[in-house]
């Protein structure tokens, strides 16, 4: 039989890049380049070109497990099915569905996301999270407070037609290298790149202005840009006019604010601050490119309300190549968010606090109750194991002992629980925790739609089968709900697509035929004669009003101060060559090859000052912990900061855990630590 090409996607970032899979006797033995994806075309950064690396990995998942003393021995789905839901059902008698959570998976398809919170509620368990709570819940509740809808406002091919490409906290060569494509498009045709990081990155170089903001101060340095442009008479009069609200109350905000607070506060001069906030407001589209920069500190959400606020302000929303664009970190965190896979949110961003969205749920589920209100964020389920009130939790794809911040506290949560079931691909170190192990397919060996960054859900088939009794996440999400007496019989992920097409308005035209098409729809696509939405809020906003809300925020200082015990600044980030807690990638030998091992660079400055010669191995202490890494003097960092990787598994011993009382996001992006050679 002649290889045949199925098409695909990258399983890692949210760009959503498509390939081919080359298919001989029932194994990927290629990749093939998808030459008309409009996202790519045909492009793929190192981590696409080595997914059969990971797809076709020996240390694969095959058998349900369960814990035998410190050990996991092979059993059968039936026992592990009726295990699981033994368990579950056991600490919903004793303790009551809340006693319960459930964590969903962003490497997972819409139907199998859509399917586990539907599962949680109808177990009476509001407790149901994703990985967005560690990266992007900023970005859906601070867009969400002020444009309305909580995800990017214009598409990845609309970055060509930008004028001023404004990056803030986000290092998009590495951590989403394909959107540099676009940049550098847009670069050809004139437009203007300003970067606001603190080390040098293979961004920052793209850049004609570098602001090398101190972490932390991304506020500031809005504020004072706002304050620029405002004093300079370059806001837009009338669309703040007629299309925004609360611009008196921002302007009353920044009276008593100066160019020279700014500068002190961010490390930029005020002239390079007056200087970019003119390019941005001057231009005739000028587009905002934020991420975890942005998004990882106490301020998380107003950080996200500035960035809004700022292209408001200058009327840089609902154009071509303008608007807000969060560049978001998983394949399907996008898609998660919108299946209702947090406990803010039924699917459709429903608020789980309106008793219209439990009757509307409860009549589309025909189930007779269903939970009200806002249950436990992932990191609140966190404080709820340590004090005992929750007693199981339910985990897909998803590795909080690696990917926690603090994670000595997540270890010491996850074996205070009566029972923890995992379904993974791999024996994570969360697996290795589990009292049931479930082996789950991987993307490319099930059946089902993932939607990007840019809010393009596409439909991909099965390819090929996955190794050993491995199962797809919708069987296994079916079969226990059946155990604990729900009606959840669904033929296929086309079934539950429909589903999906009825009950979330953003996706009532989403069929499966329409997205299995190359490049598939973006949201929102009502019914099955739109074509899919490019640019939101071309003519009003997602809110009751039809406007925005520009917001009035203070910057709050990090939670943790420099101190003489802890004297120098740790900040986190990605590199190109791995991702997140580095479950797959650390397992692909040509990845791995590239950076073995976890480092930590430092400003020669400093490591003269310590005594710290280049390559050696060092202590990197913060109050929580320790993790030893390999110096790297570099530049890059100026004296007073270190950067981590956080894809190994020590970067995450140290970093905060201190939250954002609103999205409630760990402040990974700031430690107080210290370093010292290893002795």
């Amino acid at each position: 039989m002649p290889v045949k090409l199925a098409s695909s996607l990258c399983p890692y970032c949210a760009v959503g890049c498509g390939f081919y899979l080359a298919v001989d006797k029932e194994k990927a033995v290629g990749v093939e380049y998808m030459t008309d994806h409009p996202t790519c075309e045909g492009a793929l950064c190192p981590k696409g070109n080595a997914v059969l690396e990971v797809l076709n990995n020996e240390e694969r998942l095959a058998y349900p497990m369960k814990r035998v003393g410190e050990d996991h021995v092979p059993i059968s789905w039936d026992e592990a099915l009726d295990l699981v839901a033994q368990g579950l059902a056991r600490n919903i008698k004793r303790h009551g569905p809340h006693a319960i959570g459930f964590l969903a998976s962003s490497r997972c398809n819409n139907e199998e996301n859509y399917l586990m919170q539907k599962l949680a509620r109808c177990l009476g368990s509001p407790n149901i999270d994703n990985c967005a709570r560690l990266c992007h819940s900023p970005t859906v509740m601070g867009l969400g407070a002020t444009l309305g809808t909580g995800a990017m406002t214009n598409n990845l091919l609309d970055l060509e037609n930008s004028k001023c490409i404004f990056a803030i906290g986000t290092n998009f060569a590495e951590a989403h290298p394909v959107v540099s494509r676009w940049v550098n498009k847009a670069k050809d045709k004139g437009a203007i790149v300003i970067v606001a990081d603190p080390r040098i990155t293979p961004t920052s170089w793209m850049a004609d202005i570098h602001l090398r903001i101190k972490p932390g101060s991304d506020i500031d340095l809005l504020r004072g840009m706002m304050k620029a442009i405002i004093d300079e008479g370059l806001m837009d009069k009338d669309f703040v006019q007629n299309r925004t609200e609360g611009f008196d109350a921002l302007l009353e905000s920044l009276k008593g604010f100066t160019l020279d607070e700014a500068a002190e506060r961010t490390g930029i001069s005020a002239g390079e601050i007056i200087r970019a906030a003119r390019i941005y407001a001057k231009s005739p589209a000028s587009a905002l490119l934020y991420s975890m920069g942005i998004t990882q500190h106490i301020c998380g959400t107003d950080n996200v309300k500035s960035c809004a606020t700022l292209s408001l302000l200058c009327g840089q929303i609902g154009r071509p190549g303008a608007g807000v664009w969060p560049m978001r970190g998983q394949n399907n965190v996008q898609g998660n968010c919108d299946m209702g896979s947090m406990p803010e949110f039924y699917p459709g961003y429903k608020r789980a606090s309106d008793p219209a969205t439990i009757e509307y749920f409860k009549d589309a589920w025909n189930v007779p109750e269903l939970p009200l209100g806002p249950g436990q964020t992932s990191t609140e389920m966190n404080e709820a194991m340590l004090e005992g009130k929750m007693k199981a939790l339910y985990i897909i794809g998803e590795d909080p002992v690696v990917c926690d911040a603090n994670v000595k506290r997540t270890k010491q949560a996850l074996d205070n629980l009566d029972f923890l079931v995992v379904q993974e691909i791999f024996m994570t170190p969360t697996a290795r925790m589990a009292d049931v192990v479930l082996p789950a397919a991987a993307w490319a060996e099930k059946d089902g739609s993932y939607t990007s960054m840019e809010r393009r859900a596409q439909w991909i088939d099965k390819a090929v089968p996955a190794p050993g009794e491995a199962k797809e996440g919708m069987w296994i999400v079916c079969q226990i709900a059946k155990r604990l007496g729900l009606d959840f019989d669904y033929a296929d992920a086309s079934e539950v697509l429909r589903e999906i097409n009825g009950l979330v308005p953003q996706y009532g035209g989403m069929t499966k035929e329409r997205i299995s098409k190359i490049g598939g729809l973006r949201w929102p696509c009502p019914d099955e004669s739109h074509m899919g939405t490019e640019i939101l809020h071309t003519q009003k906003f997602s809110t009751p009003d039809g406007r925005a809300s520009m917001a009035t925020v203070l910057n709050r200082p990090s939670a943790e101060a420099l101190s003489p015990d802890y004297p120098i600044l740790l900040t986190t980030g990605r590199i190109v060559g791995q991702y997140n807690g580095g479950s797959m990638t650390l397992r692909s030998p040509s990845l791995r090859e590239q950076e073995p091992e976890l480092y930590v660079e430092i400003n020669p400055q400093d490591a003269s000052r310590l005594g710290i010669a280049d390559g050696e191995m060092v202590s990197v202490s913060t109050c929580r912990g320790e993790a030893e890494a390999r110096a790297r003097l570099t530049e890059k960092v100026k004296s007073g900061i270190v950067f981590m990787p956080f894809h190994y598994h020590g970067t995450n011993l140290i970093t905060s855990d201190a939250l954002d009382p609103i999205s409630k996001i760990p402040e990974y992006k700031i430690a107080a630590c210290r370093i010292e050679a290893r002795t």
